[in-house]
């Protein structure tokens, strides 16, 4: 199914903010980084936490994901605050991801098509960076 960016895609306040720690995941979960809405639902890429993994754009601990569907970045790198359990329904990640919907459901419902929100990028080191995150030269 094709996504196309939407031109009045809100800015994320809510990542940004998100205070998780990296002990909060653990090899072998199966996690999702949301990126935008599919009709009244958040949709995102899923991935599986593979080992810590420094994440250069913030200077900070992150975690090294697998992509089950391969493709041309079958391994990136995330900063945890991207990060949601799908392999367990933990208090943090339940409370992120209805803030999330919150915010982004009542903004975007209606629209025809998946939105991508457009806060994330790839980098050429293969890290995952948020527009809140992003810094020159890195």
């Amino acid at each position: 199914m094709p996504v196309s960016r939407h031109p009045h895609a809100p800015g994320d306040i809510v990542t940004p903010e998100r205070d998780i720690t990296h002990a909060h995941f653990r090899p072998g979960d199966q996690v999702v980084i949301l990126k935008g809405v599919a009709g009244s639902e958040l949709w995102g890429d899923a991935y599986k936490v593979v080992t810590p993994s420094w994440h250069t754009p913030t200077d900070e601990d992150g975690w090294r994901l697998f992509d089950p569907s391969g493709g041309e970045r079958t391994y990136i790198t995330a900063h945890p605050r991207y990060l949601v359990h799908l392999s367990s329904r933990c208090p943090d990640c339940l409370i992120y991801q209805q803030a999330l919907r919150t915010y982004l459901v009542t903004r975007l419902a209606g629209a025809d098509e998946d939105i991508d929100c457009g806060w994330y990028s790839v980098t050429h080191l293969n890290q995952v960076v948020h527009v809140a995150d992003a810094r020159g030269g890195k």
